[in-house]
Order: C-alpha cells, then structure tokens, then sequence
C-alpha cells in the first residue's frame, strides 16, 4: 500500500497515524488529516468517477467544497451516504468508499456509449426526445434513470443522532481565513459576543496552503496560531471549525451544519451527535468566505489529472502529496505561479503557459529562476489520455486571443493545473437579499449592498492581497461590534505583510483550440451536468439567453456544487454570444443551501416517533384500558370507536349510534383547539373575524361562528363564548387549532397592532369531557348542584360551578344536535371527571363513543366539518349559511371575496344531501356525480360526496355532497360512477336528515 505521491516531509497530516481505507474494493493507506482526495491522490488514483450524461472519466478538480467531479459513496447499510465530496470527507481508519453513476466497473462503464453519441443528446434533448407515444414513457424512464443520477440513499432507516442548536450573539463571522480571523479578533476584543464559523477542520482558511505567506516577518501560520490563541483566551468568543453556514435568511437568521463525528467514523455511542444543526440569530454578520478558483474552458478540460491550481497547491503543501511528475500550468493570473514553484520544490517537471503577453514580472522571475519554462501568450489546444491525462497540446495565441498560431506543442504530462482567477464566494451574501456588482478590474461579481445588517471582508470581497484582507478584517470587526452596540472602539493595526507585486490578469471566456465550438472536442463549462460550451451556444440559438433560462435549458450550475466552479465561465461565454457586457446578461440566483446537507441535521431529534409529537388527552389511560381503536387528529390520539367483543367498526358505530340518541353518549373532546381571548378590543377584533356580528353577544352566552380567508373561503368554524366584557373563550376544530392562532396573530400584530387584544392557546389547559342524548341533563344532575333546567341555562349558554366535585366551567352547546353539555375542568381533574361520569351513567346505559360516531351524529344534522365538506375553494353561500354571514356588519375577513364574480356567480357547488337508491349501499366518499352516464370516461362531473355514513338512526345510509347548483336540484336524480363499472342513483335531497326542526338540542 505504497503512498507513490506522498512527499517525504511537510504537509500538515499526522504520519504518526496512519490509517487504511478502501476505494471501490481496494483497500489504500493514509494518514490522519488526509481527506479522501488527498490520500487517493497519494495513492496515484486519479479516477474516481463518471459524469452525469456522458459517463466520462472524471477525476479530482479542486480541494474544496467546491468539487464537482469527486462524489462518492461513502459507507455501507443505513449509514451509506452518496455524493459525498471526497475533497472535503476526512479520512478514517476502515472508511469505505465506492464510485458512483458506472456499471459494471468505473473502468469499464457501458454507459460512455453516451459520449459516443453525444451529438445526439445535446442539452434540451430530453425537452424534445421520449414524447411519443405517450403510452412508451414508463419505459423511457426507466431507461434514463439507470443511466443517469449519481449515488443511491439508503433504504433502511438512518441509524445516527442529530441535535440542533439554537444560538444567539452579537457578531457572526463566517469563515476562519486571514480576513476572519481579523474580523473576530477586533469584535471579541470589543467585547461583542462573537460566534467564528469555518467548514474547515482546521481555522486559518487559504494560510493553511500558502507557506510562502509572512506576517510581521515571520510565517503566517504563526500569526494564524497566535490569533486562535487570543481567540480562545476571550470568554465570549466561540469558534466552531467544520461548521458550514449553508443558508442566510431574513433579520440576520443564519444556519450551519457542524460534522461533529463525520471525521472519526466511530459509531455514535449515544452521546455525541453526528451532526448538530446551528440556528444562529446574530445581529451583525461579517462574511469573510474567502474565493473559488475558476476553471479555464479549453478543448477536453475535463479528463482526470485536470485540476484547478489552487488545488494543486493545497495538495503539495497541506497534505504532502505531489498529485504529478510533469506538470503543465496554464493560467491567466499570477496565483498558478506559485503553484508551479511549490510543485517544482516538490520535484514535479513543470511548464507554464500564461495567456498574458510577454510581460514579466517578479513571480515570473522567480519560476524562471526555479528552471521552469514560461510560455506567454500561449494557451491548451488539447489533452489527450483515457482515463488520465497524459499529453496536452500548447500553441500561441493571436493578438486577439480569438485563435491561434503557428505549430502546436505537444508535451507529455500527467497533470493539467488550470487557474482562471478567482471569484469572491458571494453565495451567502447573495442569500441576504444582497445586491452584487459586476468589477471590470477583477472580472468577476463582488458584493455591493444588502438590506441586512451584513459586511463582507477579504477575498469574497474581492481582496486579492493578504494586506488588504486583513485591513478589511480587522475593520469590519471593529464596525459589526460598534453597530451591535458595544462602542466605536478601535481598529487593530494590520500587521506588516511581505508580498509579492502580481501583474494583471487577462480574462478570456473560452479558450481557443483550433476549432469552431460546436464542432472542436467538447470544451465543459459545468463538470457535474456535462454542459459544454457549444451547449450554451445551442441555447442562444434557440432563444435561451435569459441567465435563468440558461440554466434551466443547459442544467448549468443545478448540480450539487451548484454551478460554484461553473456559473461565471457560462454567463461570460452567453455575454460573449450576446455581444454584451457581463453586468447586462446578469447572474443567476444563489440560493440555500451553500453546500448540500443531510435530511439528517435539519430533522434534529424530529424524527420515528419524534417526527411529530403525540398529544393525548388526560382521559387517554381510560381509552386504552377499555379497548378504544385510535385515530391520529392533528397530533392528537383520538378514539375512533370503542368496540365490544367481535364488533367490527360498522358494527360498533351503529351500536354507538343508536345508544348515544337513545339514551346517553360520552365523548372526549379536549383536543378541540381553544383560545383564551382578551382585552379591550376583543369583540371588535372577532367582529372581523368572524363573518355574524360578535359585539352585541352576552355575558355567559355562546355563538357559532364561521372564519373565512381573504379569499372569501371557509378557513374555519367554532363556537365562542363571552366569559367577561372583553374576555372570550375561542374553540376551533382539533387539525385547525395552531393555524387559526397563528392567523390570528398574524393579523394583530401585522394590520393591527394598534388593537389591545392578547390570545392564548389553552388547548391543553382543560379536559373536555361532553354528554349527550336525552339522559344527559339526568346524569348532569346528580353530580352539580346548577340548576340544569331549560329556563336557567338555555341552549348556548355557559355556567361555572362543579361537577363531582371538581372546579367546571359548563357549556350548554351541541355538535350531536342532540340535548348535550360540554364538561370542562383543569386537565389534571379529566380522568377524575371521566370516571365520575362512566359510573354515574351506568344506570343510564353510558356510552362511550369515538370519532367516527361523532361523524356520523353530525352528518344527520347536516353539520359541516370544515376541510372535509369545504375544500378551500367553499364559501357559504355554497354550504348554504348565508344566515350566518351578516348583511350590516361594514367588513370582516373575506367579505369583499363574496361579492367577486366566480364567488357569486350561478352554477357553484353547492352543499345537498344524498340518498342512495340502495338503502344499505354507503357511497365512498370522494365519488364523483354525474347528470349523465357514458359507457366510458370522460363524463362531466358535476360534483363529488364530502361525507357519507350508514345510520341507524335514519335508518339508511346518507351523505352530503359539493353540487353544481344543487339546492335547484332537490329530488332529481344523479349517478355515482364508481369503480369496477358500478353505477349507483343517487336523490339530491335536505342535508338535514334527523329531527330537522331542532327540538332535541334545545329541549
């Protein structure tokens, strides 16, 4: 397992650990503080994967998050995770990693025919091919899966702990680098509280590549380990090493992603968390992401042994490995010059060629000096080598930089280092709603200004020099901790800072290679997404110019880098067609996540039986033991029945049914949603939510109200009730509750803030406990001493008093349209009053009955359930409640919505009744209606069955149903078509099927 690349000193791995992995079955050696790419570099792999369309040979392109081309599968089992960067996965003993997206071997993959007939799959291909006939594409799909995507997600359940944080602090730098280092420096030594973060395993950021680097006359590693000192001696600073910030949100939210056991490869022993997800609110933010290296787009830029310079470099002197033996660097700027000095220290053959003219400068001096040869105003025509490259071809430019002249020069190399400049990581400046600008010196987008309260300091923001970075660093510090309110304080001196005078770059979109594009060997823009330059120029041809479409039509930047090394070469080269500046072809949109994350360390803890908490009620310990079959409402536990013996559910719902009109039914209510309401402006408040008028209601005295959205639309519906002059007790239904406070919210603090109105959630302040039937006013009695009688507490009215002794707010309402109360005391005292209730109704016959029973009791009432008889396209007039809809009220929710056109207009679904020819047959619900019935589909529907339910009571199924002008259709007949070639009739009838005229509720 002999590391052939590994250099014999240097680097900053642990060569006292080393470690062993495998890669595709082989099994390879490394050290401690290798990642994945630097070990498999030193172990002379270069191949690593194959591209998403055409399946090439791609290898390693960069060091960073960046990496487009080196995704792979990292584990086995649950814990296998696909496209993992290998430039940023660090190395542990016994890791297992495999390519992706090849078959059978990445050697042999039957997938390359791809890029044999690549002139036939273009980008938009798939916009146009596979469109017919319609009846083959579960068959091309098929296909075009197998042969594209990448990795594969585990099947079985994720195994590993995540944990979420919530952070607050004063300034947040992003980035570890020189210019963030500087930037925490001065904040913390303000006294701002500071939170550093860095993806990095190590702070110190592009100083942990440049050992040229010096700070005050000494390397600047030192000055790195001094300031992580300082850091570290100040009580309200936190640095976070590989820590991601991934997204930037509105009022300075950030998150990250910190890897807090990715690099050990142990299992969790249940302590330590894989990963914990930071959500950070900070009121100042400094940037300081340092830049990306950009890819020069030449003729066959993508074979393996290809790499960015920068990367180059990180290789040699962070990790000690010498990715080639003969090296050509062909670059644009003066930064690739270092990366042949340190390539050529590491004993690489090196040649440069610059794009720039015959201008020398001190760097050019040095390479010289070093014995590497400088061919300027020279560029790479080609590279050639299967599954690595092994020659490239060099020839001079024309003045112009639009061709070239005179013979080419073949060399034989093992490694291409490509530097196209450097552009500023604006991502999350980008993600702040921030606007960038376009600078014709550096020719790239740097920040400009943001509406939140964000700066940006070093290379990502434009700062090509050390000098500069810290400069920046240091006063953006200063400047976050003086708007965070701790002073204006003083800025720290930059230190002295020895460098090197570069000479200007020169920036060319696309390089020439002898050819037209379009018809010379692929040129790629975007590795990942194999998109190439005469991609772009398709989509120009074909109307595609918009930056927007542009990525969408080509695919450009929509892979996992998104677009990082990508993006930039393809609007240059779309401004190029256009003939326009840059600036007016614009720049896509950088959107969250800034590096991909797991599902994971979002999910925290919410995940199996925490994905969503469980509610129960106090009453629930009594539903288990008595053989309640539950159903899940909202987070709730709701019994659905209670059956006896061998009862099936219909067997058990119609007992239930009968016994609860018959004589007595109790039900668990307390997860109806209810809303404690006060203050001043109270009833003007629900005036507006409501759509019947609320300030006229008494003391004790309780109304029905129906909510609608903006829109006019049925949002919600509840009964409330008036316990003081500006206090009301609010109940919605069990799913509606946390939406109908948050819309509530919404509104007071949003439109009218001026109101004095405070509303609490005590949902799970009371235990609600309801009987019904005409016993229930007898059971009632002999645990209260209120007078129950018609007169001293009418139907809709509410008392306080006791009940078995237990403090009980009473409301005389009905959902049943039966004779009920609705018992509620402190939760604490439910299962007591429950108890109470079932031994006191046993004379009676109690019944206990569930969800379902309740469906069914108030369906024969013709009582909606909102979101099952309404869909939010229901008004209701359509439900047919214009009764409850005032007609002198000014305004309230949705009330300009009714008078709208459509809302108003003839034809609109309407609620009905529905009574089956067949007695006994229950429509299923969701079953379409028709006038008129086709020996086959399409028939025009005219409406659908909302609820539908077998009743002993009526003696007969019955439904309800949403249609077309169905309250002119009282009597007609309808079809349900239904499957396996039914038909059942169907008469429109009153959705009123029992005790239509009320007296039972009110008796």
């Amino acid at each position: 397992m002999s590391q052939v690349n590994r250099l014999e000193s240097g680097g900053r791995i642990d060569r006292d650990r080393p470690v062993t992995f495998t890669f595709d079955g082989k099994r390879y050696a490394g050290f401690d503080g290798d990642t994945v790419a630097s070990a498999l570099l030193a172990n002379d792999v270069h191949l690593v994967g194959r591209s998403y369309k055409y399946h090439r040979p791609r290898g390693i392109l960069s060091a960073g998050a960046e990496e487009p081309n080196a995704l792979l599968q990292l584990g086995r089992g649950a814990r296998s995770d696909p496209n993992t960067r290998a430039t940023v996965q660090a190395l542990y003993d016994g890791l297992v990693a495999d390519s992706q997206n090849r078959w059978p071997n990445l050697k042999f993959d039957i997938g390359e025919v791809n890029n044999v007939l690549s002139r036939l799959l273009p980008a938009g291909f798939y916009y146009k091919t596979f469109m017919w006939p319609p009846s083959q594409w579960e068959t091309y799909e098929h296909g075009i899966r197998r042969a594209a995507g990448l990795g594969k997600a585990p099947t079985g359940p994720d195994p590993d702990r995540y944990e979420a944080v919530h952070a607050h602090c004063d300034v947040l730098v992003v980035g570890g680098g020189p210019a963030g280092l500087a930037a925490a420096a001065a904040a913390g030594a303000n006294g701002a509280r500071v939170i550093v973060a860095d993806e990095q395993a190590e702070i110190g950021g592009w100083l942990l590549t440049d050992l040229a680097a010096k700070i005050d006359g000494a390397p600047a590693l030192d000055w790195v380990a001094a300031a992580r000192e300082k850091l570290a001696a100040m009580a309200e600073v936190r640095v976070l090493p590989r820590t991601t910030i991934t997204g930037y949100y509105d009022h300075n939210f950030l998150v990250g992603v910190e890897r807090v056991t990715d690099h050990l490869g142990t299992e969790p022993d249940g302590h330590i968390p894989r990963q914990r997800f930071w959500r950070i609110r900070a009121k100042q933010v400094v940037l300081a992401c340092g830049a990306l290296e950009r890819p020069l787009v030449f003729p066959q830029n993508d074979r393996p042994g290809v790499m960015l310079a920068g990367a180059v470099r990180s290789y040699v002197n962070r990790y000690a490995v010498r990715p080639g033996r003969e090296a050509l660097v062909v670059t644009n700027n003066d930064s690739a010059y270092r990366t042949a000095l340190d390539l050529r220290r590491a004993g690489a053959k090196v040649t440069i060629a610059d794009l720039r003219p015959d201008e020398y400068g001190p760097l050019r001096d040095l390479v010289r000096e070093a014995g590497i040869d400088v061919l300027p105003g020279n560029t790479v025509t080609s590279t050639s080598g299967r599954l690595r490259v092994d020659r490239a071809a060099i020839q001079e430019l024309d003045a112009a930089a639009t061709g070239v002249v005179g013979s080419p020069i073949s060399l034989g190399v093992d490694l291409v280092a490509m530097s196209g400049g450097w552009n500023p990581t604006v991502h999350l400046f980008s993600q702040s709603r921030g606007k960038l600008r376009y600078d014709e010196g550096l020719g790239t987008f740097v920040p400009d200004h943001s509406p939140q309260a964000v700066r940006s300091a070093g290379a990502c923001n434009g700062a090509g020099r050390l000098a500069e970075a810290l400069t920046e660093g240091f006063a953006a510090g200063r400047a976050a901790a003086a708007d965070a309110g701790f002073g204006k304080g003083k800025t720290p001196k930059t230190p002295p800072v020895e460098e090197i005078e570069e000479s200007p770059k020169r920036v060319l979109s696309i390089l020439p290679g002898g050819r037209r594009t379009g018809r010379s060997r692929k040129r790629f823009v975007d590795f990942q997404n194999d998109v190439t330059a005469a991609d772009v120029h398709l989509a120009a041809r074909e109307g595609y110019v918009s930056v927007e479409h542009l990525k969408r039509y080509t695919t450009t930047g929509m892979g996992t880098d998104q677009g990082k090394t990508s993006n930039l070469n393809a609007l240059a080269i779309m401004a190029d067609i256009r003939e326009a500046a840059i600036p007016e072809v614009g720049h896509t949109t950088y959107r969250p996540p800034y590096t991909p994350l797991t599902f994971g360390a979002v999910a925290g803890r919410n995940s199996g039986h925490l994905f969503d908490p469980v509610r129960k009620t106090p009453m629930h310990p009594w539903h288990v033991a008595n053989g309640a079959v539950f159903e899940d409402v909202g987070q709730w536990k709701r019994p659905r029945y209670f059956p006896r013996g061998n009862e099936t559910m219909g067997e058990a719902v119609r007992r239930e049914c009968a016994e609860a009109r018959e004589s007595v039914g109790i039900l668990d209510a307390g997860t109806l949603g209810k809303i404690d309401i006060q203050g001043p402006d109270a009833a003007d408040f629900l005036n507006m939510v409501y759509t019947n008028a609320w300030t006229k209601l008494g003391v004790n005295r309780c109304r029905y109200g129906l909510m609608l959205n903006e829109h006019g639309m049925v949002f919600d519906d509840g009964v409330t009730t008036r316990l003081g002059d500006n206090h009301f007790h609010m109940t919605t239904t069990t799913g509606g509750a946390a939406r109908v406070l948050s819309w509530l919210e919404e509104w007071l603090q949003t439109e009218w803030p001026e109101m004095r109105v405070y509303c609490t959630s005590v949902t799970e302040q009371w235990a609600v406990a309801t009987i019904s039937g005409p016993n229930s006013r007898a059971l009632l009695a002999e645990l209260t001493d209120l007078d129950l009688v018609a007169e001293a507490f009418p139907f809709m009215a509410v008392q306080d008093g006791t009940v078995a002794g237990v403090p009980a707010r009473i409301y005389r309402i009905s959902f049943t349209g039966d004779l009920s109360y609705e018992i509620n005391v402190p939760a604490r005292y439910g299962l007591g009053l429950w108890q109470a209730l079932m031994a006191g109704g046993q004379k009676y016959g109690i019944c206990p009955y569930g969800t379902e029973t309740m469906h069914v009791l108030r369906a024969e009432k013709g009582f909606i359930i909102v979101g099952q008889d309404s869909d939010g396209t229901v008004t209701p007039y359509d439900l047919g409640m214009d009764w409850i809809v005032s007609k002198t009220k000014p305004d309230f929710f949705g009330k300009r919505s009714l008078s709208r056109p459509d809302t108003a207009r003839e034809g609109r679904k309407q609620l009905v009744g529905l009574l089956t020819e067949n007695p006994d047959f229950v429509l299923p619900e969701g079953a379409h209606l028709v006038d008129e019935v086709l020996p086959q589909p399409p028939m025009k529907t005219i409406g659908h069955v909302t609820s539908s339910y077998d009743t002993p009571n009526v003696g007969r199924s019955i439904a309800l149903a949403l249609v077309e002008n169905g309250r002119a259709r009282m009597g007609e007949t309808l079809h349900a078509p239904l499957l396996g070639g039914r038909v059942e009739a169907v008469t429109v009838a009153d959705p009123v099927f029992f005790d239509k005229e009320g007296e039972r509720a009110r008796g």
